[in-house]
């Protein structure tokens, strides 16, 4: 039977190494990044994400350029179906505000799936964009669209990608 000094000891020593490895453990995963699991907030992400769709869609059928634009990140990019890329807030202002200078424009757009993971987000959908014909008709496009989206620094959500493509 081990003495009442070395059993201390041995219980020191075995202290002292969990302690150390727990320690290590915490070290670790603060450089890597790998925190303790968090709560999912996914199902609150895609509401959010929903319901700044619904305001982008008011935003649009209002004509606002600025205000639809201001839905992208500073360096988000709109992939528009015959247009060049408009990468940049003030690019992408300067396409919503050509295509909303359009005459008969009107453009309706709904998020059919929206998938959150982590920091970033994607949506897919439709859209139905009118505008004018050469003899002055309405004439409408559909078409589906992805978006992109990135969690801002302060917790919102900005669209990164937009990229619609034209079915009809």
């Amino acid at each position: 039977m081990p003495s009442r000094p070395a059993t201390i000891a041995l219980s020191l020593v075995c202290v002292t190494l969990a302690a150390t490895v727990c320690t290590k453990t915490d070290q670790q995963q603060a450089q890597t990044g790998q925190a303790a699991p968090q709560a999912d907030h996914r199902a609150a992400d895609e509401a959010t994400i929903r319901g700044l769709d619904s305001a982008w869609v008011k935003a649009v059928a209002a004509k606002n350029a600025q205000q639809a634009a201001s839905y992208y990140t500073d360096d988000g990019v709109l992939m528009a179906p015959g247009a060049p890329m408009a990468s940049g807030k003030d690019a992408v202002q300067k396409m919503w505000a050509g295509l909303m200078g359009l005459p008969g424009f009107a453009l309706t757009f709904a998020p059919d799936k929206v998938v959150v993971s982590g920091d970033m987000a994607y949506e897919f959908g439709s859209y139905a964009l009118t505008t004018n014909d050469k003899a002055g008709k309405p004439h409408t496009s559909n078409g589906k669209y992805v978006v992109v989206w990135s969690r801002q620094p302060d917790g919102s959500w900005k669209a990164a990608l937009d990229a619609p493509t034209t079915t009809t």
